[in-house]
């Protein structure tokens, strides 16, 4: 429980650059996720039609994400130098997948039930 509350932690900032993988905690998280939906223009603000091609603009932007996809969480860094980009078209590190939030998921409810670490001693 120790290793995977560190983990968990390590995800949401307490880490070498000090970000969180989740978008939309803390001050500093990914804000150019490999998304369509978060990394092209609403349609409030953009009601025209925007096709497959054209979404290519927003892919290649190095502008963030006009939408915050809040509670998502990314790949995260690639290698022990802690190194993310932050860059759509990595999508490797950059995109949030369900393989990815559902896990993380179940640690983060198992850690709201079970708070106090005095808790967690093995049966």
């Amino acid at each position: 429980r120790q290793v995977a509350k560190r983990q968990v932690d390590y995800i949401l900032g307490d880490n070498p650059l000090r970000m969180s993988y989740m978008v939309g905690y803390g001050p500093r998280f990914p804000r150019r996720i490999h998304h369509r939906g978060s990394s092209i223009p609403s349609v409030a603000a953009h009601p025209a039609r925007i096709g497959c091609k054209a979404g290519a603009a927003y892919y290649a932007s190095a502008a963030p994400n006009p939408n915050l996809l809040v509670g998502a969480v990314v790949g995260g860094p690639s290698d022990a130098t802690d190194a993310f980009p932050d860059a759509r078209a990595v999508f490797q590190q950059s995109e949030p997948t369900t393989y990815i939030n559902a896990p993380l998921m179940g640690l983060l409810a198992y850690f709201s039930a079970h708070p106090n670490p005095a808790e967690w001693a093995d049966d």
